[in-house]
């Protein structure tokens, strides 16, 4: 496990030590991993937007018409 430092106002970190029981050390790696995750979303949904960019709509009689032959077979 590699260990990072952080910088912590001294309000902040008085109101930690008086939680005690707390492992923050764990309330942080869920925190990133947290906010890995969703930033990683982000980028995917940047992609699936390009994509869509690319795709021509398709009409509502035309997506009735493949129903109807899929069916057909």
């Amino acid at each position: 496990m590699s260990v990072i430092t952080i910088r912590i106002d001294k309000r902040l970190r008085e109101r930690m030590k008086a939680l005690k029981g707390v492992n923050w050390s764990q309330v942080v790696r869920e925190a990133i991993l947290r906010k890995i995750e969703a930033e990683e979303r982000k980028e995917v949904l940047k992609h699936l937007d390009k994509l869509l960019e690319r795709v021509k709509p398709v009409s509502e009689g035309e997506i009735v018409r493949w129903i109807k032959e899929d069916r057909g077979r």
